[in-house]
């Protein structure tokens, strides 16, 4: 049976740049550039994970919140441990410049 892994998203749309911020407790905060209209803000969420987590977009889907700043994502193909250490290290990157 293949990994599903759960997160709650807190999502900042119309930032200068896409980037994942890291966690506050068990909630990932994310900026997105797109504007949350037509789910553009929903899509750039989806590719960034899908990006920071080397994973198909297609893994990725957001299941609560789809007009909300606050979302749950679900992620297939990835432990709970391996989401959390890939978020971590691109969380790490970003905050070193890279």
């Amino acid at each position: 049976m293949a990994n599903i892994t759960r997160l709650k998203i807190k999502v900042a749309p119309g930032a200068k740049q896409n980037r994942i911020i890291g966690w506050h407790g068990d909630v990932l905060k994310v900026r997105i550039s797109a504007q949350p209209e037509k789910g553009k803000a929903n899509s750039g969420v989806r590719k960034l994970i899908a990006e920071a987590l080397g994973v198909p977009t297609r893994s990725v889907s957001i299941t609560v919140g789809q007009t909300s700043k606050n979302k749950h994502v679900v992620i297939s193909g990835l432990s709970g441990s391996e989401v959390k250490s890939k978020i971590d290290d691109n969380a790490a990157d970003h905050k070193k410049g890279r």
